[in-house]
This record gives structure tokens, C-alpha cells and sequence, in this order.
């Protein structure tokens, strides 16, 4: 992963986990890596990796079991919500853009149902 140098590391990294769970590469209850694995996949600081895991935590996109390891959340709804948030970041962003770019609202509907095909 090629880190954006005007966001956190720690913040890039917990997208890229919510993007796998999102998209299902990460299922509702799988074992995530070790703090350690998690710092050699990404080549970060394991107090780096350390941090990510509280962070994820504290959002309760997972929790971990002493002497086991850390896991997804195993709520479905919780997933829903991750979702809908990443969705509408996205969305804000591309809106803002093309209101940057003079677009209309007309014209970016229209650029969007021929670009989705």
C-alpha cells in the first residue's frame, strides 16, 4: 500500500481495513492479524499497528479476546453503517468536485449513467 503523505498513516490503514470488510474480504467475525503481522503487512511501526486496533475498538468495527486475538465485529448492522458512512464520504467528495469543475446536477447524473455502464 502506497501511504498518502497528507493522511495519517494510522487513518489509511484503518480505511483499508473497513474497505476489506465492507467488500467482504474480511467477514463478520474473522480473526484479524497480530498487531505484529499487521505492522510487517503494512511496514508500520507496530506501536503504529497498536493504535489502529484501538481505534478500531473504540468504533466497535472489532474487539478483542484475551489471549486469542482481535476480530471483526460480528454485527451485521454495524457493517451496514460503515457502509452507508464510507458511501457518503465518497459521495461528498465527488459532488464537491464536480460543483468545483461547473458541473450541474443535470450533467453529473448524466456522466454518471454513462460512465456506470
Amino acid at each position: 500500500m502506497e501511504f498518502d503523505n497528507n493522511i495519517p498513516i494510522y487513518v489509511q490503514v484503518i480505511n483499508d481495513i473497513k474497505n476489506d470488510i465492507v467488500k467482504g474480504t474480511l467477514a463478520l467475525g474473522d480473526k484479524l492479524p497480530s498487531g505484529r503481522d499487521l505492522a510487517l503487512k503494512y511496514q508500520i511501526n507496530p506501536n503504529t499497528a497498536n493504535r489502529i486496533y484501538k481505534e478500531l475498538e473504540s468504533e466497535e468495527i472489532c474487539f478483542t479476546k484475551r489471549g486469542l486475538g482481535t476480530f471483526v465485529t460480528e454485527d451485521g448492522e454495524k457493517l451496514r453503517r460503515i457502509r452507508e458512512e464510507m458511501a457518503e464520504t465518497l459521495l461528498d467528495n465527488f459532488i464537491s468536485g464536480m460543483k468545483n469543475l461547473g458541473f450541474t446536477k443535470k450533467e453529473v447524473i448524466q456522466l454518471l449513467e454513462i460512465k456506470y455502464e
